[in-house]
C-alpha cells in the first residue's frame, strides 16, 4: 500500500517549504508524490516543487480539497499512483484547517481498494499571523481529532509573548489528548516524526545497519524530540514477535508522549492494524516479514519481502524506532523494558535491547 500523508494549512503558512526540506531526508531514489490544490485558475508553487526531485505533481484547481473536490481525490490518486508508482503521496491543501473530510475519504478508498494507507495528518501554523481557530464548536473538536500534529511555523519572528499566545488558542480547542505540537527550524522538521516507515526507507535502514553507519540527527533540528532503538532478537535468528502481546503495547502511549513507532519485525501470522477494517496484505502462509507504522495512536502492519543479508548475519526478529516528545524517552524504555510485551512468541528466549540515541 502506498503511504498518504496530508499536509494542511492555511495560506502561506509555508506548507510547500516544509515539505521540500522534507525530501532533502529522503533517498536520492525516494519517489514521492504531490497532490494539491490552489485557489483560482493558476497553480502558484506547484512549479517550484516541480523542480525539486518530486516524481509527479497533480493540481486540483478552484476549490477546497476538503469540500467539493473530495469526490475528484479518488482519481487523482489512481493516476499518481499509474504514473508514477510512487513510494509516498502527500497531498498538500490550503483552507480548512480541520481535515477530517479528507482523512476520513483517503480511510474510505484504503478500506475498499487496499493501495493506500493514511500515514499521517499534519497542520501547519503560521506563528506570525495566526489569528486562532475561528471555531471551537463540539464539531471542530472532533475535527481536530484527525489532526496528529501541529507544526509551529516562523516562531523564530515573534516574541516569547506571542508564541504563549498561540499556544493557548490550540488549546481553546480542549481536544483530550492534546493535540502534540511541534517547532519547526526555519520550515525543518525531523522526516522521522512525519514520515512513516515504507519499503524503500525500510531498506535504507537495513543498508544503514549493515554498513555499519547508524543514522544521527542533527541536534540543531531535532531537539524537540527523543528516540529510542529497539531490537529482539533469538539465538537461532528464527523466532516470531508475539504481536498479541505488541498490540496491548501499541494501544498504550497517548499521542502527546509518543508520536513515532515504526519498524520491521516477523510474525507467524499476519498482524492486526488498528484498523480491523483494513487488511494486512500478505504474500504466503506462515512466517512473514512486516513493516510496523504506528502514528499517533493507530497503527498498520504491511507484508514486505524478507532479506537475505550480505554480511551473513541474521536479520533480528523485531528492529523499532520510538520518536517520543522531549523528557519523554526515560519513562518509555523503563515502560518497554518491563512490560514484558516486546517479546517472542510462546515465550521462546530473546535478547531485548532498548537504547536511548542522543
Amino acid at each position: 500500500m502506498i503511504p498518504v500523508t496530508i499536509v494542511t494549512g492555511f495560506l502561506g503558512s509555508g506548507k510547500t517549504t516544509l515539505i521540500l526540506n522534507l525530501i532533502q531526508q529522503l533517498p536520492k531514489d525516494y519517489k514521492l508524490a504531490l497532490l494539491k490544490n490552489e485557489y483560482g485558475d493558476v497553480a502558484v508553487d506547484s512549479q517550484l516543487a516541480s523542480f525539486q526531485a518530486i516524481s509527479g505533481v497533480q493540481e486540483l484547481l478552484n476549490g477546497c480539497i476538503c469540500c467539493n473536490l473530495v469526490g475528484q481525490l479518488s482519481d487523482a490518486l489512481e493516476q499518481l499512483s499509474n504514473d508514477v508508482q510512487p513510494d509516498r503521496i502527500v497531498i498538500e491543501t490550503s483552507g480548512s484547517a480541520f481535515p477530517a473530510t479528507l482523512a476520513m475519504e483517503v480511510n474510505r478508498l484504503s478500506r475498499e481498494t487496499s493501495k493506500y494507507v493514511l500515514d499521517g495528518v499534519m497542520s501547519v501554523i503560521d506563528v506570525e499571523n495566526w489569528k486562532g481557530y475561528e471555531d471551537t464548536s463540539y464539531t471542530a473538536k472532533i475535527q481536530a481529532r484527525y489532526t496528529d500534529l501541529i507544526v509551529l511555523n516562523k516562531w523564530e519572528l515573534v516574541d516569547e509573548r506571542r508564541l504563549e499566545n498561540v499556544e493557548d488558542r490550540i488549546l481553546d480547542l480542549d481536544v483530550d489528548p492534546p493535540i502534540p505540537r511541534q517547532k519547526s527550524s526555519k520550515g525543518w522538521v525531523d522526516k522521522d516524526i512525519v514520515f512513516g516507515l515504507d519499503a524503500k526507507l525500510a531498506r535504507a535502514v537495513e543498508q544503514t545497519t549493515e554498513s555499519g553507519h547508524s543514522h544521527e540527527h542533527n541536534h540543531d533540528h531535532s531537539s524537540e524530540v527523543e528516540v529510542l532503538s529497539i531490537t529482539l532478537a533469538s539465538k537461532d535468528g528464527n523466532g516470531n514477535v508475539d504481536t498479541d502481546k505488541l498490540a496491548k503495547l501499541l494501544k498504550d502511549p497517548t499521542k502527546d508522549e509518543v508520536y513515532r513507532i515504526k519498524g520491521v519485525l516477523y510474525a507467524s501470522t499476519p498482524p492486526q492494524s488498528s484498523d480491523k477494517d483494513i487488511s494486512t496484505l500478505t504474500a504466503s502462509e506462515g512466517r512473514g516479514r512486516y513493516i510496523l507504522n504506528w502514528a499517533f495512536g493507530r497503527w498498520t502492519f504491511t507484508h514486505v519481502p524478507e532479506v537475505s543479508s550480505t554480511t551473513g548475519n541474521s536479520e533480528p526478529e523485531l528492529r523499532l524506532t520510538v520518536v517520543t516528545a522531549r523528557y519523554e524517552s526515560n519513562k518509555w524504555k523503563k515502560q518497554i523494558e518491563s512490560s514484558g510485551l516486546i517479546a517472542l512468541q510462546d515465550g521462546a528466549e530473546g535478547q531485548l535491547t532498548v537504547e536511548k540515541k542522543s
